[in-house]
């Protein structure tokens, strides 16, 4: 995730303190990823070394008061345009958990991979039951013509949530699929594929005396 980028393109709207901007960021996410305000200033350190804001001011330590109010400079201005405009990389994807832990679980030896796959399936349908809920009664549900620009924001997130655990579901659904078709070929006999339900499998090696 982009914080520095996302900064930036709030800092467009006018300036802000740190503390305003973590909390318009997570209002127009929907605190789907709720920002550290130590990682908000320290992003913003770095994007005043660089040139793309300024702060004018200075927070009172005693008090706790904030009182460095940051705004964007031009160059910072350049930047979010050429963020907006420029699609987002996939030649180097993120580190996804799942994946490695599924690519290792294949391969070492006393892992129950069947399990593994259950049970995260299980977790993501029900992440996927509390999306739902949040798209039909929350801010999400409210129609477009008579929300605002903050509530349609958030429903766009919640959409990418959603379509990204049922990708995820049938991503595992296909991983199920393969491991038995990968036990079934490396099955030394003849095997015969049982269907007690539509949604499970077992194969098992038909007895000696009947080959």
């Amino acid at each position: 995730m982009s914080v520095r980028q996302a900064l930036l393109a709030l800092l467009g709207q006018g300036p802000m303190h740190g503390y305003q901007l973590r909390a318009e960021f997570e209002q127009r996410t929907g605190a789907t990823w709720p920002l550290n305000v130590g990682q908000v200033y320290t992003t913003l350190s770095r994007l005043e070394r660089d040139g793309l804001v300024h702060g004018t001011g200075a927070d009172d330590e005693e008090s706790g008061a904030h009182r460095v109010v940051y705004a964007i400079t031009r160059a910072g201005r350049d930047e979010v345009a050429a963020w907006f405009t420029t699609p987002v990389a996939r030649t180097q994807p993120p580190r996804d958990e799942l994946a490695i832990k599924l690519a290792l679980a294949v391969t070492v030896l006393g892992v129950d991979v069947g399990r593994v796959i259950q049970q995260q399936r299980t977790a993501t349908m029900t992440a996927l039951q509390d999306y739902t809920r949040l798209k039909r009664g929350g801010r999400a549900a409210v129609p477009i013509e008579s929300s605002g620009c903050q509530d349609v924001a958030w429903s766009l997130v919640l959409d990418s949530l959603v379509f990204a655990a049922e990708a995820e579901i049938r991503w595992l659904d296909h991983c199920e699929s393969r491991l038995r078709r990968a036990a079934l070929e490396r099955a030394p006999g003849p095997l015969v594929v049982v269907e007690p339900e539509p949604s499970s499998v077992e194969l098992f090696e038909t007895p000696r005396g009947e080959r």
